[in-house]
């Protein structure tokens, strides 16, 4: 452990941890930096009725409803699309906003595994073939893992995440 005697820096608790030399997974034994994929949406009534939905994180996604069950509904596969796209075209997937009290939308949790995978690869610097032959598995197995539209078993997601030293926890809270 480092020198106690200095103030603490305020910030995350992983930053924290690092000013005094402890590895923050050893706090619980889990890692307590996840990566979610809860988006908060934005909700606008319109004048001639229904509601629009915005994404303050993604500027390419919006959607609509006649009602606001519906509106919250669609948010969630505006959202899956918004991500999908962002893997196919291999771009950044930004962290989500904080909610700030306004409702969430979150993908399907096969579409969330795939983003936290392609994050993975990102961050590692690994091509496909590279984590192919890691992996054990031909490259063709990589892109079907990563293609937001292919029924890519989550035990397969799992096995890979695991990889990198992640694992899949899925949370079921109660609907909108």
């Amino acid at each position: 452990m480092k020198d106690r005697g200095k103030p603490l820096e305020t910030g995350t608790l992983r930053g924290m941890c690092k000013q005094l030399g402890i590895d923050p997974n050893e706090l619980w034994g889990v890692p307590i930096m996840a990566t979610r994929y809860s988006y908060p949406i934005d909700l606008q009534e319109e004048r001639e009725g229904g509601y629009s939905v915005t994404f303050p994180d993604f500027d390419e996604a919006f959607t609509d409803g006649d009602t606001l069950a519906e509106a919250v509904a669609e948010a969630a596969d505006c959202l899956e699309e918004a991500l999908a796209g962002r893997i196919a075209r291999r771009e950044d997937i930004p962290a989500p906003s904080p909610a700030r009290g306004r409702p969430a939308a979150v993908p399907g949790a096969v579409l969330a595994a795939k983003a936290a995978l392609y994050e993975a690869l990102r961050e590692e610097r690994l091509s496909n073939s590279a984590f192919a032959a890691a992996m054990g598995i031909q490259e063709s197995e990589v892109r079907r893992m990563l293609d937001p539209r292919h029924a890519t078993k989550i035990g397969r997601l799992e096995k890979a995440l695991a990889r990198f030293k992640k694992r899949l926890v899925v949370t079921v809270e109660e609907a909108a």
